[in-house]
């Protein structure tokens, strides 16, 4: 019962840091915010996590783990039409930046942190590894199987949508409404006609 209590607690824990974090950033939360969040002492928290930056190192794991899984379900979202699916999908993806959800706020700023920390990048690396491998599954792979093959490195074409919708929803963020889903899923198709080889007859 002491290890299940301590598990919830431990979430707990990480599920109020990752509101803080969402609320006034990384830079500007300390443990005692933290712990007032969780309607806990210091200490409660200390003794799960004895530091801050072991305690985000979980929050980055809970956030990533979280924007993944909707990541996967936007791709498995598509029909049998690979560029209804190709459509679908983008437009989740984008559903998923723009909700600013706690989780989706917490990697973009401990994205823009690890400019300065370098202890921060290796784990966002690795969310980036695994988000690049996810689109390549469900992007190119699908797209392949339809006789729709890229025309460059297929390495490199994950990298290039995820940077396009991570780097537009960064001026959302400071400008909303400038972008319209409708018109950014155009252009990624147009982008996608120009990446793969459509077979004869299919247009994009």
């Amino acid at each position: 019962m002491r290890y299940k209590k301590s598990a919830i607690s431990a979430a707990q824990i990480v599920a109020a840091a990752t509101r803080v974090i969402a609320r006034q950033g990384y830079a500007r939360t300390s443990l005692n915010d933290i712990a007032k969040e969780a309607g806990m002492s210091k200490g409660a928290v200390h003794y799960h996590f004895p530091t801050k930056e072991e305690l985000v190192s979980k929050v980055l794991e809970t956030a990533t783990d979280a924007v993944a899984q909707r990541t996967m379900a936007a791709w498995q979202s598509g029909g049998q039409n690979p560029l209804d699916a190709l459509r679908s999908a983008v437009r989740e993806l984008w559903a998923v930046r723009v909700s600013r959800s706690d989780e989706v706020a917490v990697v973009a700023d401990l994205l823009a942190q690890a400019l300065h920390d370098e202890s921060l990048r290796p784990q966002l690396a690795g969310y980036y590894r695994f988000a690049s491998a996810q689109t390549a599954e469900h992007l190119v792979g699908v797209l392949s199987a339809f006789g729709i093959h890229p025309r460059v490195d297929a390495a490199l074409i994950p990298r290039l949508l995820l940077g396009l919708l991570d780097g537009l929803v960064l001026q959302v963020f400071v400008d909303p409404d400038v972008i319209d889903a409708d018109e950014l899923v155009k252009s990624v198709e147009l982008i996608a006609g120009a990446l793969f080889e459509l077979p004869k007859g299919m247009t994009a």
